[in-house]
């Protein structure tokens, strides 16, 4: 198992998502924005390695408006040594890499506009995982999208869609389950509809449930991934006492999560934690995995 977090390291002073306004576009602007952001890319991979963190979800923001119509800047080109050089880095540590698109990259939505931009932007995060050199493990996580008053129809809906997608694409996308909309057994037909792989979210399935059997449900959604596709992927949070439901705790959780390995003893997988403290949680939770196999 490889234990990681998502997009931001606490304990560096930058972060590999700065950004600026649009109305303040320039090439000059891009390309030293850039260049920041993928130094720190690189410290994080750094400290990740030191420390034996050896899965990172890697922020969507590295590039600012990268699918967007003003950016008509060759920056794959620009940076494209940058990249190889960070990408060795990351094959040589055996680094777990993923993504995430934001709450707007939606394939099933009812409208074609937002769907031209979903595929824009999964056209971006596929440029970045492809110029890192990265292998098909390297994957793009996102949910279904909308029920959109037709659940039926939006699970049509994704899945015509997911199959017109470029290769590029497909290779590396899987999706989660959500804790309103789409549960692990919608995502499980989506999968058998279209093979793709299926992330795990604990907190989610918490949440949006029918009473299954977490080691027994694992079992189905690992069936999903493919030897190429690297070892599954499971999201790890729990609830923060006293928020709105699904709001992930600030600090991991130690005993739900020594539960969580309880019943997840016999299987193998990679690790998201999302916790709001990110690394420090990670690495308690390294911790706890070390201890327990001692």
């Amino acid at each position: 198992m490889k234990i990681g977090y998502p997009c931001i390291n606490l304990s560096l002073d930058c972060r590999a998502s700065r950004t600026f306004r649009l109305k303040s576009y320039s090439v000059e602007k891009l390309i030293k924005t850039v260049s920041g952001n993928l130094d720190c890319l690189e410290k994080m991979i750094d400290y990740n390695i030191e420390n034996n963190l050896l899965f990172l979800r890697i922020t969507s923001d590295l590039i600012p408006f990268a699918s967007h119509e003003i950016n008509d800047f060759d920056w794959q080109r620009e940076f494209e040594d940058r990249f190889e050089e960070i990408g060795k880095k990351i094959k040589k540590a055996d680094m777990r890499i993923t993504m995430h698109p934001g709450q707007y990259t939606v394939l099933n939505s009812d409208k074609d506009a937002v769907f031209r931009k979903a595929v824009d932007e999964l056209n971006y995060h596929a440029e970045v995982l492809n110029l890192l050199k990265l292998s098909k493990e390297a994957k793009i996580n996102i949910h279904v999208g909308g029920v959109y008053r037709d659940k039926k129809a939006s699970i049509n809906r994704f899945i015509d869609r997911y199959k017109k997608l470029p290769q590029d694409i497909k290779d590396r996308l899987v999706i989660e389950n959500d804790e309103k909309s789409y549960s692990v057994f919608d995502c499980l037909h989506i999968s058998k509809e279209t093979g793709i792989p299926v992330t795990f979210d604990n907190l989610h399935h918490t949440i949006n449930n029918k009473g299954e059997d977490v080691a027994s449900l694992l079992k189905e959604v690992f069936k999903t991934w493919k030897e190429d596709d690297g070892l599954p992927i499971v999201h790890y949070s729990s609830q923060k006492p006293k928020e709105r439901e699904g709001r992930h705790v600030d600090h991991i959780d130690e005993d739900h999560f020594k539960n969580f390995l309880e019943k997840t003893n016999c299987l193998d997988f990679d690790l998201i934690l999302e916790v709001k403290d990110k690394e420090k949680s990670a690495q308690k939770a390294l911790n706890i995995i070390e201890n327990k196999i001692k």
